[in-house]
This record gives C-alpha cells, structure tokens and sequence, in this order.
C-alpha cells in the first residue's frame, strides 16, 4: 500500500523557467513532417553521446549541483556499471521516473534527458524540485548503444564508428523482460529492478523509446506516439492515473505546434515495461514512442541525424511538462477526454510493420 504523498504549489517563477526550456523556435511540422523523413539522409553515430561521455557528463554535473545522486545500480552483461540520476529532496513527494534506452538503437531520448539532468540544476528550478521527486536511467543498455555484443552487427547501417543494437549483449530485448522473476532477468533489468522499483516509491513512469519513420496520421508522419497499459490485470486507477500522464505529454506537444501524436498499437503482454511495471508495482506508466531511431538493420526506421535537434527538444519537452505537473498537482484536473478520439497511428510502408517498429 502507497503512503500518500503531499502535493505542494509550485513558484510562478520556477514554472516559468521550465517552460523557457522547451519554448526555442522550430519550423512548424518539423518533427511530424520535416526533412529526411525517409530515412536516406546521412546517419553518423559518432555524433551521439557515448557511454564514457555520457559518465563524465553525469559526474560533472553531480559536482555542481546540490540536489543531484548518482547511483550505480548494478551493471552490464559487459560490465559498464549503470547509473541513475536523482532528484530527492523529500521522500514524502510524488515521484518519477524517467527511463530510456531499454533498446540500445534509440538514443536520442537519452540526449534530452541528459539535457534536461543539467537544467534540473539551475538555481531557478528549486521551487519545482522542492515538489516532486525526478530520477533518471539515462542509459539501461550500455552495451547495446555502444555497439558491444556478443553477436554480429554487420546489418546495421549506420556510419560514424559504432553501431548502436536493440538488443542487449546477450542479444535479448530488455523491454521484453518484466514479467519474470527478478532472480532470472537480464542483468540489466535485475539491477533496474532490485535497486529502483524495489527501493524507491515510483507513482509515475515514463518509458521513452524510439519507432520507426513511417508512422503517420491522415498522411501526415507523425513525431511519435503514446500509450498507457493496456494489460487486463492492472489496476484501473493505475490506468487512469497512466492516461492523465499521457494527458499532459499530449497537450504540451501538440500545443507547440511542431509535433504530431498518434496512439500507439502496443500489445497487452506483461513483458511489456508499461504493462509488466504498472502490473507488478501500480505505478502509472506511459510509453513515449518518438520518431526514427539511431542505428537499426531496416532503412526505413532509421532517421537522418539533422532531424536530431529537434527530437530531443520533444524529449525535454515531455519531461519538462510532467515534472511540472506533478510538482503543481495540476496532473489531478487534466483533461483525459483527448483519448477518446486519439487515433492509432498507421505505417506507410508494409514492411515496417512488426515488433521492431518500437516497443
């Protein structure tokens, strides 16, 4: 049983802050309907973030700011210790948690959560963090972004030096792992597992991910997609405590004028993360599906590196906008209805159909 948590008024002027992170321009249409949507463009992995970068980053960043843990949670099939960013300034807060890079090929959510790691440290974002709890796994697959697995990557297509794999070392997808005993997952989930969701007081999750680039609504590509749990066996104030997180991603994205969401068509398995987590530990989950992913064996998923700005604007924007709605307790009064008419999203091309489309 949840102990209940206090919901605190957040500062105007924090709100504000916030809200500067997300409001840079952006041609309108650019994420759902911008260049290289067809995948064709130049893709350089050397541009992304590496794990030893990503390392320093979180550890220069730890050093500057007062309000900020690091965490080894445990480690890799290859050994890279996995870390976790943490915000905590009173356990009797509401808490989230951010989660990316279950599949090492979709990096681009990573990005933005690191930059939005160093914006959680601004002087002016005390009134929001002084509300609500946020920790971050910036990076559950280590091995998968960085290319080192223990099965061929001779398919992959993109250039820059590594190749970045869905799969962990082990070649198993770990968004595919969260209906098992904990004993017998991956060492990556084990570690997520025993020393985050059976450690800390988790009310709200959202799992970022990539899709494919042929996703669209009315002919229009889309900047990603959203979805709650879907599994018969979670409880409904759970479920509706997921559609109210979708709620605000949903308004804050659409309200900038550059993004276009669908609905995601996710399966009901609880080997899901957004079933399997909501299931086992009643924590309103959401998946956050954005367009076009790093690396991959099919062109058609794969999205040229100029679109890369502003996905990873999309991804603060998403963290952005919850935090701040949890911390305000405006995520109570938000309006749900828009899933009610929310339409499933649709490939264009027939071979981007299946399970590596995303989730």
């Amino acid at each position: 049983m949840k102990k209940s948590k206090k919901f605190l008024t957040v500062t105007l002027a924090s709100a504000m802050v916030f809200g500067a992170l997300t409001t840079a321009a952006l041609p309108v249409g650019a994420v759902g309907n911008g260049p290289n949507y067809n995948g064709n463009e130049s893709i350089r992995t050397s541009i992304l973030t590496t794990y030893e970068e990503m390392v320093d980053f979180l550890k220069k960043q730890e050093a500057r700011q007062a309000n900020l843990e690091l965490e080894v949670i445990g480690q890799s099939v290859k050994g890279r210790d996995l870390y976790v960013a943490k915000f905590i300034t009173n356990p009797e807060n509401p808490t989230i948690l951010f989660l990316t890079q279950q599949h090492g090929n979709e990096q681009l959510a990573t990005e933005g959560a690191l930059e939005f790691i160093k914006h959680l440290g601004t002087n002016k974002t005390k009134g929001v963090l002084d509300n609500v709890n946020v920790i971050v796994v910036p990076m559950l697959n280590p091995d998968g972004a960085m290319g080192d697995v223990n099965f061929s990557t001779d398919n992959y297509i993109a250039d820059g030096g590594r190749h970045l794999t869905r799969a962990n070392a082990n070649n198993v997808d770990l968004n595919r792992e969260h209906n098992k005993d904990i004993s017998v997952m991956e060492p990556e989930a084990r570690a997520l597992y025993e020393n985050v969701f059976e450690k800390y007081e988790i009310d709200y999750l959202i799992d970022l991910h990539h899709q494919g680039t042929q996703s669209a609504l009315d002919n229009k590509y889309v900047s990603g997609s959203i979805l709650y749990p879907t599994n018969g066996e979670v409880d409904p104030h759970v479920i509706e405590n997921s559609k109210k997180l979708g709620a605000v991603v949903y308004h804050e994205i659409e309200s900038k004028g550059w993004g276009l969401l669908g609905k995601y068509n996710g399966g009901s398995g609880d080997n899901i993360g957004r079933n399997g987590i909501a299931k086992r530990y009643g924590i309103a989950t959401l998946l956050f599906e954005m367009r076009g992913m790093s690396d991959h064996t099919n062109p058609s998923a794969v999205l040229g590196q100029k679109s890369n700005g502003y996905l990873i604007k999309q991804s603060i924007a998403t963290l952005d906008s919850t935090v701040r709605a949890i911390a305000d307790g405006s995520i109570e009064t938000v309006d749900t209805s828009f899933w009610e008419t929310l339409p499933f999203q649709r490939n264009k091309v027939a071979e981007e159909e299946g399970e590596e489309d995303g989730e």
